[in-house]
């Protein structure tokens, strides 16, 4: 059972990232918009440093962890979209005919925005070592910061997933991007929490997931390995991922109605 559950998985999950990278016109936005914020703030936001206690000397070691967080956001919109598209389409009237477990449907159709977050996390290293970024937890830290950013593509792809299930429409789980992208910007992304003066912003951002989320990542760039920040980081990434992959299930019950 567990190897025929792990085949449908990897037969899906080749389908999936197969099909997101037929379309490279598609993907390639997707890995340079990060870039190209990332060098808009690098440049605006390098005043920040002459804050007391920022807690970096450059602005982009401190930026850096952004690009990591928006081709994770990505995932939510290319995992759905594709999953949307196949209901639209009838392909999971059809998989209701054949012995195909709801689970390795789901999982398997994740793969495509997860490979987008790992190249693009290749990508922004490669960058960032080239514009002089430090990271201090070397390179079992660069390791787990390619780790994480697929984690976190697993999260935001499975709320994706559970949007297209619900509705069944691409239109839906595209309308969810600008709604986590200005999730994105009430957090920490652009500014510490300990430095946010304006008290409504900051209990917006300690209360963002988000926020967790981003700080785990520059905590292995900026200070090295702080256990609290990436056990809440990973913390958060279960919770987020957990919910979405249940509530996926739930969705899947109506989805993938056998006859």
């Amino acid at each position: 059972m567990t190897s025929s559950i792990v085949t449908q998985v990897r037969v899906i999950a080749r389908r999936s990232v197969i099909r997101t990278f037929r379309q490279p016109a598609s993907v390639f936005p997707l890995i340079m918009f990060p870039l190209i914020l990332f060098a808009i703030n690098s440049n605006g936001l390098a005043s920040a440093t002459n804050l007391p206690g920022f807690p970096a000397s450059r602005y982009i070691n401190f930026a850096i962890a952004a690009t990591f967080m928006q081709s994770a956001l990505f995932a939510s919109t290319t995992a759905g979209q594709g999953l949307a598209e196949d209901i639209e389409r009838g392909f999971l009237n059809r998989l209701a005919l054949t012995p195909m477990r709801g689970a390795a449907l789901v999982l398997g159709q994740l793969a495509g925005g997860i490979s987008i977050a790992f190249i693009a996390s290749i990508t922004y290293i490669i960058v960032g070592f080239a514009t002089g970024v430090e990271i201090a937890s070397g390179f079992p830290g660069v390791l787990l910061l390619i780790v994480l950013s697929c984690l976190t593509a697993l999260a935001f792809a499975s709320v994706g997933a559970w949007m297209a299930l619900q509705t069944g429409s691409s239109e839906a789980v595209q309308g969810l991007f600008p709604l986590l992208f200005v999730a994105f910007f009430l957090s920490s992304v652009n500014l510490p929490r300990e430095l946010m003066t304006v008290d409504w912003f900051h209990a917006v951002a300690s209360a963002n997931p988000l926020s967790y989320m981003v700080e785990g990542l520059r905590s292995l760039i900026i200070t090295g390995w702080d256990s609290s920040a990436l056990l809440a980081d990973i913390g958060v990434l279960a919770l987020v991922t957990v919910i979405s992959l249940t509530a996926c299930s739930r969705a899947l019950r109506t989805r993938l109605v056998r006859t």
